[in-house]
């Protein structure tokens, strides 16, 4: 008879598959995870408290921090909230440019996911070709922005700058040139065996446990909950697009896999449709004051972003200052089921079941 001993393993804060300052304690018997216990805060800036002492359009260059790989929606998510309560209307080449950013940065983010996810479980290759694409992205969101990672593009009432000439071509020119290397990445690891025998059965929960933990984005919808705040409450121009929200039933790493790779060619169709419906001309940009000052009362706006449901609570007494910020953030909600997954399973499963929530920590931690 074999004894074993049961002992406590640190994996992180500096673990590179832990993808940020994540350390997660775990109590292991032989190669069997007993307990795991998430520990967060390394990554903490006080973003929240920090706002109430910053003007609205101060706060912006702050929630590129958050979620650092799909910045253009943290940007958006605290314009919209701010937009709501002063009732703009956002001219609509301005809102064509939004989208058009957003759903550029949940490409990237996505192939940010998949070529890390592939390199976590020890598969090379898929990391340099998505960064080839991401590449591309980061180019075009350069051009529109001025920035490669922390935009600050979106303004309250607009965008902080037009597109510049020949740059709606080059999106345009974009997406032929990524379906078909979206094709190579199936060809290369979607039927690979070795890769299904990772994920397949791996991480698995059930719709009333997704629901239950607060899950969004592709982690709720690997489970068959058909959501998504871009068809269930549009926002901006969303509504003018013709796409469908990818779902699967297993509830497992290979569910979410094949959700977030369905998600890049539903992002690529609403590209596709706002290049085509793009304005020739207008305003980037609604009359505001120079001062933006939120009237006194409070909302809550929530979006779709790469990793689900994020929102913002705006509290504010009438001043330049938010009297209360606070956001709702995906990641941080979506690892709370992760002590859950891993209790019960094999040492060689971890990296995979985390790695398959797809979190930032910049996010988490706020």
């Amino acid at each position: 008879m074999i004894r074993t001993e049961e002992m406590l393993l640190n994996v992180g804060p500096q673990h590179p598959s832990t993808h940020g300052v994540f350390r997660l304690v775990i109590k292991i018997d032989g190669e069997i995870i007993k307990e795991a216990t998430p520990v967060i805060g390394y990554l903490h800036r006080g973003t929240e408290k920090l706002a109430e002492n910053l003007q609205y359009t101060q706060i912006i260059p702050y929630t590129d921090r958050m979620d650092y790989l799909s910045a253009m929606t943290n940007n958006y998510v605290i314009c919209h909230a701010v937009e709501t309560m002063m009732g703009l209307e956002i001219p609509e080449r301005a809102e064509y440019l939004r989208v058009l950013a957003m759903e550029l940065g949940r490409v990237a983010s996505h192939l940010v996911w998949y070529g890390t996810y592939l390199l976590d479980i020890g598969a090379v290759s898929p990391f340099l070709y998505a960064f080839r694409e991401r590449e591309m992205i980061i180019n075009l969101l350069n051009e529109l922005s001025g920035a490669r990672l922390t935009f600050n593009y979106m303004r309250v009432g607009g965008v902080k700058w037009d597109a510049p000439e020949g740059w709606i071509d080059k999106v345009r020119e974009f997406i032929p040139y990524m379906r078909e290397h979206l094709k190579g990445y199936h060809d290369l690891v979607t039927g690979n065996e070795i890769f299904m025998s990772r994920v397949k059965g791996v991480g698995r929960y059930t719709k009333e446990e997704a629901l239950a933990y607060s899950l969004s984005g592709a982690n709720l919808r690997c489970t068959g909950v058909k959501w998504d705040l871009r068809k269930d409450e549009p926002y901006s121009i969303y509504d003018r697009f013709d796409f469908d929200v990818p779902t699967r039933d297993g509830g497992d790493a290979w569910a979410r896999y094949h959700c977030r790779m369905e998600e890049i060619e539903e992002s690529l169709k609403i590209i596709e449709q706002a290049v085509e419906q793009f304005p020739q001309e207008g305003e980037i940009m609604a009359k505001v004051p120079r001062i933006i000052k939120a009237p006194k009362g409070e909302a809550y706006v929530r979006i779709e972003s790469p990793r689900g449901e994020i929102g913002c609570y705006i509290a504010s007494d009438g001043k330049k200052e938010p009297y209360r910020l606070k956001f709702r953030r995906p990641s941080f909600y979506n690892l709370q089921i992760l002590p859950k997954l891993l209790e019960g399973e094999n040492m060689a499963n971890l990296i995979t079941i985390l790695g398959a929530i797809d979190i930032v920590l910049g996010e988490v931690d706020g």
